[in-house]
């Protein structure tokens, strides 16, 4: 693959990593529902900076519109199997309650559906270059539609958050898909550079190193359940010091739970340095684990401060894709001349 395709590949990972610390600001910020509508911002691709801009009555539209979603969605969940939901959306008054105008919030969302923006067109021209260039590696040209596909069914998820005003298990879906297209994002990018590496790792050891992705997913997606409660907080207007006091059990099986991580991670840093296997990457995951772990603290401790927030999950994802990016040296080939 050509050096500016792997280049554009990069650059199209770490907008899609903007995406979710912008996503992450607009929770810390409480500014998910800054914008009522979708694609749009108030009707408007310029969100106002002033309730000025808007008619009087303009909760009322906007309420109207966000009725006519919900009951569009309710009807695809029926249609699928998930009466249940359906039902709780269609009888959520809760719902239709609009949120009064606030220009931060408002602008603070309308920049993370422009990040979006931007990422989904990256990997449409993404996908694009790879049909028209490199169409004979099929495989690499349909992830990079896999990739697209999930971009606007995220953007899709994005439409419902707001339509459902921030229906929590539907913000956990929202999480959980931004993680795959990470995952692809950075398969697309180490099938591109098509290396092989010269140093040959135990089986056990791999084996373990999976385990240590899927449980680094697994805790991102708890992490998901426990930012839930914190809206719910937040929507209540409880003071930002007291939400560590009315935590459920998801806070604290995701606060246990990250010394499993430190464990396995642990036992993967020991048994990298014992056999020698060079495995660079793992020092940046220890790293990003002490990052993870020193967050987590000022969470339980400090009153849970809102910028720590962004870095909390941005630093989890970075562990997830330095974990899936060192996935490239397991492609053993024994070839004295291969240099890893």
């Amino acid at each position: 693959m050509s050096k500016s395709f792997i280049k554009h590949a990069w650059i199209t990972l770490v907008f899609i990593y903007l995406v979710v610390i912008a996503g992450s600001v607009v929770r810390s910020t409480g500014s998910g529902m800054g914008c009522p509508d979708w694609p749009k911002c108030f009707d408007s691709y310029i969100p106002p900076t002033s309730v000025n801009q808007l008619p009087e009555n303009y909760k009322e539209i906007y309420a109207n519109k966000r009725q006519h979603k919900v009951n569009k969605f309710s009807k695809l969940l029926i249609a699928i199997g998930l009466t249940k939901e359906a039902n709780a959306l269609l009888n959520d008054k809760n719902l239709l309650k609009e949120q009064s105008f606030n220009w931060k919030n408002t602008w603070t969302e309308y920049g993370n559906r422009l990040v979006g923006f931007i990422a989904g067109n990256l990997v449409l021209i993404q996908f694009i270059w790879l049909l028209l260039k490199f169409n004979q590696r099929r495989k690499l040209t349909l992830l990079a539609l896999l990739n697209l596909i999930l971009m606007g069914f995220e953007g899709w998820l994005g439409a419902i958050v707001v339509a459902t005003n921030l229906v929590p298990w539907v913000l956990t879906l929202h999480m959980f898909f931004a993680l795959i297209i990470i995952w692809i994002q950075i398969k697309i990018i180490l099938m591109s550079k098509n290396k092989f590496f010269s140093f040959k790792i135990s089986s056990s050891f791999k084996w373990l190193f999976y385990i240590s992705i899927l449980l680094s997913m697994f805790q991102i997606v708890m992490g998901s359940q426990v930012r839930q409660k914190i809206d719910f907080l937040m929507a209540d207007h409880i003071d930002r010091h007291q939400w560590i006091s009315e935590m459920d059990t998801d806070f604290y099986y995701h606060r246990s739970f990250f010394w499993v991580v430190l464990l396995i991670n642990g036992i993967l840093f020991w048994l990298n340095q014992k056999h020698n296997y060079g495995l660079k990457t793992l020092n940046y995951i220890v790293m990003l684990i002490v990052i993870e772990f020193i967050t987590g603290i000022l969470f339980s401790y400090a009153g849970m401060p809102a910028f720590i927030q962004p870095i909390h999950l941005l630093t989890a994802t970075l562990l997830l894709g330095v974990q899936l990016y060192s996935l490239q040296y397991f492609n053993y080939k024994s070839d004295s001349s291969i240099r890893a």
